[in-house]
């Protein structure tokens, strides 16, 4: 018994207080969303495995939530945005575009509990698809800026990197897309442990083919193709999913396993990167030292991420808040272009997100569509902001009924203050005054309205406020309006 309540508690129990704060932090950061036009979307908890399996990426993964029930293999969401674009191919995609959704909900990560850091959190987050870098890219930095700002985060440091620029540049020194995956999504662990530690991981779990590309020597591509078809039906590989043709596939398949990469060819990247990904700092300065290592081969993505940068201004953000960090890699292997996270004054992460222009086709869309969005969570979010500057809530009355003819007044005192924006609540113990005063006083309830015969003849109550220590009878027409 003892374990499965400690599995429990690792989901976290959200107490009344929090509860308050946490609803009152998420209507504000919701109101900025919608104020951008994005409009709400709800999905369910669970989905298909395969939805996360395919483009989450190792890590991330290893954290899912799944199960097998009455056949079927079953995930808890672990993030939105696999789920959104599900939801996008299988009902939207004759929605005119770009298509502007966000979403509010659980997700499920198997992971150890720390700091703002549970296995079951709320993640709030948004969706642009159809729209194309730059002018999306800015407005989803600009976006995820301003909802921190309303939820009253106001110190924070976005940190920006680019994925594609990092693929390109592993394109440039003919490295396979395979190779260029496994690197890319290794960079932020080549910072943190160095070139051997990257190297030795990458030689421990060696890229791997259901063939021996040994197989195809001495063979053209067409014959090969034709082989390796005919051996995986045999065999009963099951080739039709996505959008592409089984042929389509098995050729994409012969071409990689006619190309490997020598030991010189990664170590070259690996060194490059290793500079690379040491580049972090103001946009200018990280922009240039990136163009001076690069200057010699062809990428993509600098003037890219410069004209974002320049749009982000743009849109009022913090010229001094933006980051850029060639390092930066996050875990989800669907990403394309365009990343950032952004994090609080003390390190936490508060928001993450970046561009997947490939998403869609890869859950089966009809045409590749580019998209973009982020996601915050919503506990980190609550954990950094300012508890000065969280939302008011509505001043708290206790009504109070001396005695059991008077109570149906209170019911109708209770209301009234509630259509003029209090919460009232009515004494339904049938306890006496000195009672609920005490009682007002424990909970932090500052206002005590008491009504008994007298006040029922004369239209009023007795309004009494703790926190100054006054009373006075007030009348029905006559509710004191609330201080903002």
């Amino acid at each position: 018994m003892g374990s499965s309540i400690d599995a429990v508690r690792g989901m976290r129990d959200i107490l009344p207080s929090e509860v308050t704060v946490q609803r009152a932090t998420a209507a504000a950061i919701e109101r900025v969303l919608g104020a951008y036009g994005y409009e709400p979307i709800d999905l369910p908890i669970i989905e298909q495995r395969d939805l996360y399996l395919r483009k989450l990426g190792e890590e991330l993964v290893g954290k899912v939530y799944e199960f097998t029930f009455n056949g079927r293999d079953l995930a808890l969401r672990p993030e939105w945005t696999a789920s959104v674009l599900r939801a996008y191919v299988a009902r939207m995609q004759d929605q005119p575009l770009p298509l502007r959704l966000r979403y509010a909900g659980p997700v499920f990560r198997n992971e150890r509990p720390q700091r703002a850091t549970y296995r079951q959190f709320t993640q709030i987050g948004v969706e642009l698809i159809g729209g194309a870098a730059p002018r999306a890219d800015a407005e989803c930095l600009a976006l995820a800026c301003e909802g921190l700002v309303a939820a009253g985060v106001t110190r924070f440091t976005v940190r920006i990197g680019h994925i594609g620029l990092i693929r390109s540049l592993l394109a440039s020194l003919g490295l396979s897309e395979r190779t260029q995956g496994r690197l890319a999504w290794r960079l932020e662990r080549l910072r943190e442990h160095g070139v051997a530690a990257v190297r030795a991981e990458l030689d421990a779990h060696p890229a791997s083919f259901p063939v021996d590309p040994a197989l195809l020597d001495g063979i053209d591509d067409q014959r090969a193709e034709a082989l390796l078809l005919h051996a995986l039906r045999e065999i009963g590989v099951n080739l039709r999913f996505g959008t592409r043709p089984p042929e389509a596939i098995v050729g994409r398949l012969v071409r990689k396993l006619r190309r490997s990469e020598s030991s010189e060819q990664i170590d070259q990247a690996l060194e490059l990167l290793d500079r690379l990904c040491r580049i972090e700092g103001g946009p200018d300065e990280a922009l240039e030292r990136a163009g001076a290592l690069l200057r010699d081969y062809p990428v993509t993505g600098l003037e890219e991420l410069h004209a974002i940068l320049r749009l982000a201004t743009a849109h009022s953000v913090a010229p001094e808040c933006l980051k850029l960090d060639f390092g930066l890699g996050r875990g989800l292997h669907y990403y394309t272009g365009m990343i950032f996270e952004i994090y609080s004054d003390d390190g936490l992460q508060l928001c993450g997100g970046g561009r997947y222009d490939d998403l869609v086709n890869a859950l089966g869309g009809r045409q590749s569509t580019p998209a973009v969005g982020f996601a915050y969570g919503l506990e980190r979010v609550v954990a950094a902001a300012s508890p000065a500057a969280a939302l008011p809530c509505p001043p708290v009355v206790m009504v109070v009924a001396t005695d059991d003819g008077s109570y149906p007044y209170a019911l109708e005192v209770a209301r009234l203050l509630r259509a003029h924006g209090y919460t009232a609540m009515t004494d339904v113990r049938m306890r006496g005054v000195s009672s609920n005063l005490r009682d007002a006083d424990r909970r932090g309830v500052r206002f005590v309205a008491v009504v008994g015969a007298d006040e029922r003849a004369q239209r009023c109550m007795s309004w009494r406020d703790l926190e100054r220590h006054e009373e006075m009878l007030i009348a029905l027409t006559d509710i004191p309006p609330i201080k903002r």
